[in-house]
């Protein structure tokens, strides 16, 4: 299933970006990268204060369409060796609303 992501980025930067549910979290990272210039050994993301595996795919650490819908998004804080937060909210597709 497909995955939309909201990145907020020091409350003035909005980026939109779609994932896979089998996207693992270094994937996503590597996404993150190419739109603001950081490798990905450089950013933590989290979920419920426990920092999400490079390994495991988006769907393990929880992100699925039963867990977050557009109308209830779920929140994903991130940092940047500490200097840069980044706030990911997941909103999945909406077949009825969104067709590609």
């Amino acid at each position: 299933m497909d995955v939309f992501l909201m990145i907020r980025r020091h409350k003035t930067t909005t980026i939109f970006m779609d994932a896979k549910e089998s996207s693992t979290v270094f994937e996503l990272k590597c996404i993150v990268e190419g739109i603001i210039k950081r490798q990905p050994e450089e950013q933590r993301l989290y979920k419920d204060d426990q920092l999400l595996n490079d390994g495991k795919t988006l769907g393990e650490c929880g992100f699925t369409s039963q867990t977050a819908r557009p109308q209830t998004p779920a929140t994903v804080p991130g940092l940047i060796h500490g200097v840069l937060v980044l706030e990911l909210i997941e909103v999945f597709k909406c077949v009825l609303c969104v067709s590609r």
